[in-house]
């Protein structure tokens, strides 16, 4: 017996306790979308490497355990991969190096920078998934954020913490939004989740605003559509942490996420590959549960944090405002912002439908004045569209109504100042003067 313990600790004085070990298994079982390997400690979220066929690595994620098997999605849909390869755990996942080395940059969804910029240091960590926060202990919502867009601004004022939705259908001017508050906003910091976008888009929204005056505030995390939806996934919890980070250290950050319907379709693939029974458009229940965890991380802080505001845009398929994602996101949203395809095609941009478009915490944040101006703003605005086949058909009297006579006469103000080029900021000040001179009204705070 004690031939044996010294030969053991003969054995363990020989190990080199400075050497990284790291956990490995082999592959058993690849249908091309979902890897099973042997059952090693791993929790979901780990990210592997996997060695190829051609003598390289490939990254994959644990997703899920099955009959004392790990299951992994690899990020490479294309890769090499035989059975009895070798897979290595490179990082748990769970945890991201963040920092203010991270204004000015494009990032993936793991961290590495797309432009042409110096390698990243950062010093910080921060939990992928967040941290949790006592809602009680979360400072109200109280005041405005300016976001550089008049029609916002003023008759949609959106709060400082305040999660907002921009439902959409395709071409109505949605990109050129988000880029005139990325641009314009008076937020302390910029983050931008380009989400299964197409390529040319990101690499045009990047250049626009990284060659612009708030390139020094602004982070863009981008994962095109031809991505893995793992990538896809990662890419919006990695931007939402970033966001977090910047939160906890007292600055005011706006998050732009464009688009959440897309991270939700990626959800909905690897969903559907681990079994999970589809609901309605083919959505599985996970889905659900997604979509708040991811919105409920932003909003206000506590003590001498910042907050988070963000907007998510919900792509309407079809312009199908009753799409699940749309009804999900809206339910959980403190309002939503509705871009209507009959104004694009009338020339009006940004081309926000007033009427079906709710800022929830307006009336918290603003002067009396603003919000009576506004209602009545909107009220003008809602008869004039109304009535407008009635009013170019030559159909309409004046005399009839007095409200809709006024919404005929203003109605070149009105779409003034609904209109804002593209590269022209709009001050919020600014933006309330300019509403209550409509209706020659006095600002109160």
């Amino acid at each position: 017996m004690q031939n044996v313990l010294q030969m053991l600790e003969a054995d363990i004085g020989g190990l080199d306790l400075t050497r990284p070990y790291r956990v490995s298994g082999r592959v058993s079982r690849f249908d091309g979308h979902i890897i099973e390997c042997d059952g090693f400690p791993a929790t979901i979220g780990t990210l592997c490497e996997i060695d190829t066929q051609d003598g390289n690595q490939v990254n994959a994620e644990v997703i899920g355990f099955q009959n004392n098997q790990n299951l992994l999605s690899v990020h490479d849909h294309d890769a090499q991969i035989s059975v009895g390869a070798r897979v290595v755990v490179s990082d748990d996942g769970h945890s991201i190096k963040v920092g203010p080395g991270l204004l000015g940059r494009a990032i993936d969804a793991l961290g590495h920078p797309l432009d042409d910029g110096p390698p990243l240091q950062l010093v910080d960590s921060w939990p992928i998934n967040g941290k949790k926060t006592n809602p009680l202990a979360r400072r109200p919502v109280d005041k405005q954020l300016d976001v550089g867009v008049r029609v916002i601004n003023s008759l949609l004022t959106v709060g400082q913490g305040q999660r907002i939705g921009i439902i959409a259908g395709s071409g109505v001017g949605k990109s050129v939004l988000l880029g005139m508050m990325t641009r314009f906003t008076a937020a302390d910091v910029v983050v931008v989740g380009l989400i299964g976008e197409r390529a040319r888009e990101v690499a045009s929204f990047a250049a626009e605003v990284l060659n612009s005056d708030s390139r020094d505030r602004t982070v863009i995390v981008a994962e095109p559509a031809d991505r893995s939806p793992l990538l896809r996934i990662r890419a919006a919890n990695r931007a939402t942490a970033i966001a977090e980070y910047f939160r906890s250290i007292g600055k005011n950050v706006l998050l732009i996420m464009d688009s959440l319907t897309r991270v939700a379709h990626a959800r909905r693939e690897i969903g559907l590959a681990l079994g999970e029974q589809p609901t309605s458009k083919g959505y599985p229940p996970s889905v659900v549960s997604m979509i708040p965890a991811l919105i409920e991380r932003t909003g206000t802080g506590t003590g001498n944090e910042g907050s988070i505001t963000g907007f998510y845009t919900v792509l309407a398929d079809g312009d199908d405002a009753n799409d699940p994602v749309v009804d999900t996101a809206r339910a959980i949203l403190d309002g939503h912002i509705l871009l209507s395809r009959d104004q694009a095609q009338m020339g009006i941009y940004p081309a926000i439908d007033l009427s079906a478009s709710v800022s929830r915490v307006m009336n918290d944040i603003a002067g009396q004045n603003q919000i009576q101006a506004a209602q009545y703003f909107r009220r003008l605005t809602s008869l004039y569209m109304e009535n407008r086949d009635l009013i170019l058909m030559g159909g309409y009297s004046p005399g009839q109504d007095q409200d809709l006579d006024l919404a005929v006469q203003l109605w070149p103000k009105l779409m003034s100042h609904i209109q804002q080029p593209f590269d022209q900021s709009a001050a919020y000040d600014e933006s309330i003067q300019a509403l209550v001179d409509l209706f020659d009204m006095q600002v109160q705070a």
